[in-house]
């Protein structure tokens, strides 16, 4: 997102794995599934409707599709045929996506406790409970009236992803927080304080644990005792909070660590280091989405300028970019064969044919179907005035509210097989093939 003007939303503008039930198909998060996937949209298999948006990523695992909602609820659904199997109720947003081992389902939810169920019955096993879960907030937050008043950020969408591995699971927090508890009973093992909220997901390789937080400073842990091994600085934005934290969750490749940044940037660290490779200016529009790399390139999706982008992996230079009318992406991609999957603010997945370097194909959810044409210039762009009238900040609050009505994909998604599982603002989860 670039700063903000009046109206104030018109800057929004702005190899083979085997793939795990767990956030970006892997501890190392790098979103690159062995499937055939979907190169020939046929239809939709079936969707389930929640009772509120679903910005989780789905995982998929023993036949079920596990994904939480902000109606409150985690959900089992039948893989095959979208019938539900069992749900599970807490006391807040569910927007993390779930982490699946040994039969045990690890999600978090904004009620401030960390959940571990059982897969198969959606039978509590044990909670824990952080200090408590809050959005990013800041003072005069994109530029928003009243200019004194601290703010929560109305983009601050995900809740962290859990990852597990042997018997420990780490996890982000709102308390600003990165937790390791026992897999089995909860447990505290350690905990690391940062100078903000936590809402990336970390990732895990080599016995480290790579995570960035709302401080400007993104972390490498020792994963067995928490220790700090190495610290990285981004970009601040001390007067409107606009241009700084890191909500990308991190993609570990031939030891290099990549994210992308709140600051604009995409970053490329030594992994072992900490050390700045190189750094790719997106000129003001955010990286929320968190990037794939595979045979040498970065893949990674940029904001309100809603650029599809493909870099060298060692050297950061261009190879090549699609826009998308400016729909902001803060969906993270999935590859699988010669395609690149991604969900759009448009109300719409994306599936990018990577030898062409074109779109294959275009899905429209529900939502888009219903709300997308009130919210659209005629050139395709967002309609950011009808959403919402000036900078003060309930307006923008609601103007958010309303462009996300489009049936918005924040959820990344998820391939299995020929079947590929995401979830909408919509309040549906989709099942395409």
């Amino acid at each position: 997102m670039r700063r903000l003007v009046i109206p104030l939303l018109l800057s929004i503008a702005s190899g083979g794995l085997a793939a795990q039930p767990t956030f970006r198909a892997d501890a190392r998060h790098s979103g690159i599934y062995a499937d055939a996937g979907v190169p020939v949209l046929h239809g939709v298999k079936w969707k389930f409707r929640a009772g509120g948006p679903i910005v989780s990523t789905p995982a998929v695992s023993g036949g079920l599709v596990f994904f939480g909602s902000s109606d409150h609820n985690v959900y089992a659904v039948d893989a095959h045929s979208g019938a539900l199997r069992w749900k599970f109720p807490t006391h807040g947003r569910v927007t993390a996506s779930p982490a699946l081992a040994g039969g045990t389902l690890y999600i978090e939810s904004f009620d401030g406790n960390f959940y571990a169920l059982d897969a198969a019955s959606g039978r509590q096993l044990w909670k824990f409970a952080t200090a408590g879960e809050r959005r990013f907030s800041g003072r005069h937050i994109h530029g928003a009236e009243p200019a004194a008043e601290v703010m929560p950020d109305p983009f601050d969408f995900f809740l962290s992803s859990a990852v597990v591995e042997g018997n420990t699971v780490y996890f982000g927090s709102g308390d600003g927080n990165v937790y390791a508890l026992a897999a089995d009973s909860g447990a505290l093992r350690w905990k690391f304080h940062t100078g903000n909220v936590v809402h990336a997901s970390p990732a895990l390789a080599d016995g480290l644990l790579y995570v960035g937080s709302w401080d400007s400073y993104f972390y490498a842990l020792d994963a067995a005792s928490g220790e700090q091994r190495w610290r990285f600085k981004t970009g601040e934005d001390p007067d409107i909070n606009n241009q700084v934290g890191i909500q990308s969750s991190a993609v570990v490749a031939d030891g290099m660590v990549y994210f992308g940044c709140r600051d604009s940037k995409l970053y490329a660290l030594d992994a072992r280091t900490g050390s700045q490779r190189w750094a790719f200016d997106n000129k003001g529009s955010w990286v929320i989405s968190s990037p794939s790399v595979r045979n040498g390139r970065v893949y990674f999706a940029t904001s309100d300028s809603a650029l599809i982008r493909a870099v060298d992996a060692k050297t950061g230079a261009p190879i090549f970019e699609l826009s998308f009318k400016q729909w902001p992406f803060f969906s993270s991609p999935a590859l699988a064969g010669n395609f690149l999957y991604i969900g759009s603010h448009a109300g719409k997945l994306i599936a990018i044919d990577l030898k062409g370097e074109k779109t294959a194909w275009t899905f429209v959810t529900d939502g888009a179907k219903q709300n997308a044409a009130a919210l659209t210039k005629e050139d395709g762009s967002p309609n950011y005035r009808a959403a919402a009238s000036d900078s003060f900040y309930d307006a923008l609050v609601i103007g958010v509210d309303r462009m996300m009505s489009v049936g918005a994909v924040l959820s990344s998604p998820v391939l299995d097989g020929d079947t590929l599982y995401f979830g909408s603002w919509d309040g549906q989860l989709y099942a395409l093939g």
